[in-house]
């Protein structure tokens, strides 16, 4: 038996694919390939509420029979006529989760769509909801971004979405991306693609572990699906710009968001609707993208804070940003904003996919503004503008 240590030393980071594998037992190819998987010892538990799916299914399918006396025994109809066409075990599909070791009994593709989205009618009409499933969306920066990616996938959105990000996930990352420790370590990508295939087997997850640059930022765009909506929530001000002028040549809209403090700051920049518009709405003035590529992570987080503008920083963000390198690492981030920007985000995508008319600006959404007693009061508004004119003389904005 071989020691603890060298078990350790073999399993560590273990490569482990981050895709599932959809098997039909119908296809004889398949149920080979799943007795092998099986035989190996790959499947740790298997997880079947296939005829509670077909319950929730035919509820979805028959609304008008659902409160009626006789509702049971419809359903047992309708299940016992599926029995008779082929074992429950051949009906729908399995799906294999390598990096869970679990099986999972699924309905199909449309069926599980479908009854996974019923709840979101009408708040979400059909028409809708299939322009939002069918969209492609893409994704760069995976810590904001991953609870983008999970309201999008939640909420019935974007089977196709493409993530790019080329870290891992580390310990102080989990103040804010959704994620246990069981992922330290992990790519961002790979984490974020797992999460999202959870939700939703069927989707088609791209990933660019290597981040983005000019190399990729084509393929990115349009390879294989050209994106309806790119996502920007990367660090980078050089590679941001550089995103801006592929977006303007192949015309897709382009969202960001910033946690600032307890605080959303969401930007929409419609290259679908006018190419010529200004990067970042002018809010940096004319840096160019040599300007932005010789930024290092101080001059970076204060060409953040002036794209943001000072006067919408609240103090506690101003006072950590000046403690940069002195008492903390660097600037502070917060989970419940980034599950804020998620849910705007996704809000923002299902309505311009739609066709739906949302701002081509800038929103601020302010906890503070909100839930402070006060906010408004004159001695208030003078203390925080008299703050945030420090800040700005102080910082060099």
């Amino acid at each position: 038996m071989e020691s603890i240590e060298k078990f350790l030393i073999k399993n560590t980071n273990k490569r482990i694919a981050s895709k599932p594998i959809i098997f039909d037992l119908n296809i004889k190819k398949d149920s080979s390939r799943l007795k092998r998987i099986i035989k190996e010892g790959g499947v740790d538990q298997v997880v079947d509420d296939y005829k509670e799916q077909l319950s929730e299914l035919f509820s979805v399918n028959n609304p008008g029979l659902v409160y009626g006396g006789k509702f049971k025994e419809y359903l047992n109809e309708y299940c016992k006529k599926l029995k008779k066409e082929r074992p429950i075990h051949r009906q729908g599909k399995w799906i294999y989760f390598p990096w869970l070791s679990k099986l999972v009994h699924l309905l199909e593709e449309d069926d599980f769509h479908s009854v996974r989205t019923a709840r979101n009618k009408n708040l979400i009409r059909k028409e809708e909801q299939d322009k939002f499933y069918n969209s492609t969306i893409g994704i760069g920066g995976l810590s904001i971004g991953n609870s983008i990616a999970l309201a999008i996938v939640l909420k019935g959105g974007a089977k196709h979405i493409k993530i790019a990000d080329m870290d891992r996930l580390s310990l102080s990352n989990i103040n804010r991306i959704r994620s246990g420790v069981n992922n330290l370590g992990l790519l961002k990508t790979e984490m974020t693609a797992r999460q999202i295939y959870e939700i939703n087997p069927y989707s088609e997850v791209e990933i660019f572990s290597d981040g983005l640059n000019d190399k990729n930022l084509e393929n990115f765009f349009v390879g294989k699906k050209k994106l309806d909506v790119f996502v920007d929530e990367l660090d980078n001000m050089a590679i941001k710009y550089l995103i801006r002028e592929y977006a303007r040549r192949h015309r897709v809209p382009v969202l960001m968001s910033a946690d600032n403090g307890d605080n959303a700051v969401i930007d929409v920049e419609r290259y679908d609707k006018d190419p010529n518009i200004k990067f970042f709405h002018g809010r940096i003035g004319d840096a160019s993208y040599e300007d932005l590529s010789r930024l290092d992570k101080f001059g970076i987080g204060k060409m953040i804070t002036k794209h943001i503008g000072y006067e919408n920083i609240p103090e506690r963000m101003q006072e950590s940003l000046m403690e940069m390198g002195k008492t903390i690492v660097s600037w502070p981030q917060l989970g419940n904003t980034a599950l804020i920007n998620g849910s705007i985000i996704a809000y923002l995508i299902r309505k311009i996919v739609n066709n739906q008319s949302v701002i081509e600006d800038r929103a601020i959404f302010s906890l503070d503004e909100k839930l402070i007693p006060g906010y408004y009061l004159k001695k208030e508004e003078a203390k925080r503008k008299k703050t945030a004119e420090y800040f700005k003389n102080i910082f060099n904005l």
